[in-house]
């Protein structure tokens, strides 16, 4: 049975000088820890890998994907398992997954060496320095001829908004969709940190055999932030169009991965920051010139 993914819960709604009690609908999060079981047959080990802040639903791709954007497993056959483990707590919540690499599979440990601690509104917390969170993607530098036209972008983020089912009911979750180069929508997944909505989404497209994804089209809900623009390039992604801002950061690790970044795409507007060779521009172009006097 799914996970709920929202909660009903009483509140009293104040309009001008009225007011009424009502229910209201909000997005649930509850944390989740992932565990890694490795070694050899006669030797497993377990250990915890992280604790995210996460609306439930789609853990096994979550955890598949963090695993794999965080270069600690390499391939979905590094994989034999995943299973949800129960915790004794007041509810007795499935907020444990268990993800159990084949026999002999190395997991890269090295790049866990930060407190994944992490909350919904940041990925990268604990993180000890730049070079720790500079995961290197067995995709990058791959050649590609992408092109995409200015009108196609200025198309999905109504697409996107036409697709986030839980965001509709609930105005509080962040949306990762990922498009083809025609603009035809693959898949979508929401939560409430923006990185786990986007390791829910690489993990169903590597669970699907679509990685790399160079030729794609990621569109966030929100701002680009470092970590995004990271796990993009860790799946092969070469656009990425955000609703929102970029940060400095996430500017310069697109231009280090030769990624299209492409920020506050909304109202028929956006700014390119990074390969802006691959969006086709307008035939007409503005330019600002000097009055003279």
């Amino acid at each position: 049975m799914p996970e709920k993914s929202t909660v009903n819960l009483p509140v009293t709604k104040v309009y001008a000088t009225l007011s009424s009690n009502v229910a209201d609908t909000l997005a649930i999060e509850e944390p989740l820890e992932i565990r890694l079981e490795y070694g050899k047959a006669s030797q497993r080990a377990v250990q915890n890998i992280s604790v995210t802040m996460r609306t439930p639903g789609n853990d096994a791709e979550l955890a598949i994907g963090f695993l794999f954007t965080e270069g600690i497993i390499t391939q979905l056959t590094d994989v034999a398992a995943t299973a949800h483990s129960f915790i004794a707590c007041a509810e007795n919540k499935e907020n444990v997954i268990q993800v159990s690499l084949k026999d002999g599979v190395v997991p890269q440990l090295k790049n866990a060496d930060r407190n994944f601690y992490t909350t919904s509104s940041c990925g990268v917390c604990g993180k000890g320095s730049i070079n720790a969170i500079r995961t290197v993607s067995p995709f990058a530098y791959l050649a590609d001829d992408n092109l995409v036209s200015s009108g196609l972008l200025h198309e999905l983020p109504q697409i996107l908004a036409e697709h986030q089912e839980i965001f509709e009911s609930t105005g509080g979750l962040h949306a990762c969709a990922l498009f083809d180069l025609s603009g035809k929508l693959l898949m979508i997944r929401e939560d409430v940190g923006r990185h786990n909505a986007l390791d829910k989404l690489i993990g169903a497209a590597l669970n699907e055999n679509l990685l790399p994804l160079k030729q794609s089209i990621l569109l966030l809900s929100g701002r680009a932030s470092f970590e995004l623009v990271q796990k993009a390039a860790m799946a092969g992604i070469t656009i990425i169009a955000a609703v929102g801002a970029p940060s400095s950061l996430a500017v310069q690790l697109a231009e280090e991965f030769n990624i299209t970044l492409v920020g506050f795409l909304r109202n028929h507007r956006f700014n390119i920051y990074t390969a802006a060779h691959r969006i086709i521009l307008p035939t007409h172009e503005i330019t600002h010139k000097k009055q003279r006097n």
